[in-house]
């Protein structure tokens, strides 16, 4: 498990509320019963409050202290149509549409955080990234300066009594990045890094290293780089660079000789989203890495994908660090 206690402090000094779409899921419940126990963050359970209640009590799990909210008999339901209204007057969408819409979790849920009943939101359990993403484009949107949301993974694990951590963007969201989104995945990616406690060192991989490859593929990911070091000149970045290159300080004094990244690069930002998936398994699989994510970038407030095979922990954990982005 990563160490969240700097994370956990900080919500201690400023509490804050997240919203569980899944309210009656067992995972969820028992991940609520820790954060009741902690008392640094509210847990807000979206639900039948009769079906959350029984099914809390039927695995023993004591909740006491969480907020229940049933979209079906929620006293600020109507404003909420009505600012779903507002939100969506572009789109066409009409009350009966905005009923229908906020009747379900992952909308209602999305809404309680736009209208500040919550800080932070953590959906998922049993759906995809997609009903995630969605509702949080359609009423949270991104930030001013952002043109997509993207996603990065915080990669940790133990070696030798010291915690190893590196980020990973972008393996969940976005298919073929352009260079100017690449900057963009770059620049979030690294601001989360640094959340975690890591000194950004940004390495834009592909399979050539400086020009020792040729090719479309190369020449998008060389170009970001080049964009991202004009655009960020205080950043420590580096590209195109391969793998080897980026994290073996014997190979980058062969392939990239005087970078100050190559070899302790620590934010890796992948050309697409096959490498990106595929690179972050490989991590999680193959070298013991333990993956937080995937944590979801550019959005006006921190919104969260949880894996739909997540255990209790990996809720946890993920509750924490959502709720610390806000």
């Amino acid at each position: 498990m990563a160490d969240l206690s700097k994370m956990v402090e900080a919500l201690k000094k400023s509490p804050k509320k997240i919203v569980f779409t899944e309210g009656s899921d067992e995972r969820i419940l028992e991940a609520t019963e820790r954060l009741c126990e902690d008392s640094f963050l509210q847990p807000i359970l979206v639900g039948k409050k009769e079906e959350i209640i029984e099914a809390a009590k039927e695995r023993g799990f004591i909740i006491d202290k969480a907020l229940i909210i049933d979209p079906g008999n929620y006293e600020r339901f109507d404003e909420m149509v009505d600012e779903f209204v507002e939100l969506r007057k572009k789109k066409g969408v009409t009350k009966e549409d905005a009923t229908k819409m906020l009747s379900q979790p992952n909308y209602f849920g999305t809404m309680l955080v736009k209208i500040g009943v919550a800080d932070a939101l953590l959906g998922g359990a049993t759906y995809s990234t997609a009903d995630t993403v969605r509702p949080a484009l359609q009423l949270i949107k991104t930030k001013p300066e952002n043109t997509i949301v993207s996603s990065c993974f915080i990669m940790t694990r133990e070696a030798n009594g010291v915690t190893e951590s590196m980020c990973m963007g972008d393996c969940a969201i976005n298919l073929h990045p352009t260079e100017d989104q690449l900057v963009e995945i770059m620049y979030e990616s690294a601001k989360c890094a640094e959340i975690f406690g890591i000194d950004p060192k940004v390495a834009f991989l592909s399979y050539s290293t400086l020009g020792s490859g040729k090719g479309d593929d190369v020449t998008l990911v060389a170009n970001a780089a080049a964009k991202a070091k004009e655009k960020y000149p205080d950043m420590a970045i580096e590209g195109e660079l391969q793998f080897d290159a980026a994290v073996s300080p014997e190979v980058a004094k062969t392939k990239a000789k005087g970078s100050k990244v190559a070899g302790q690069a620590n934010v890796f930002v992948f050309p697409d989203i096959n490498a990106g998936n595929i690179g972050y398994k490989i991590a999680q699989r193959c070298g013991n890495y333990e993956a937080f994510g995937p944590i979801l970038l550019g959005l006006n407030a921190p919104i969260n994908d949880l894996s739909r095979g997540c255990v209790a922990d990996e809720v946890y954990a993920m509750a924490i660090i959502t709720a610390a982005l806000a």
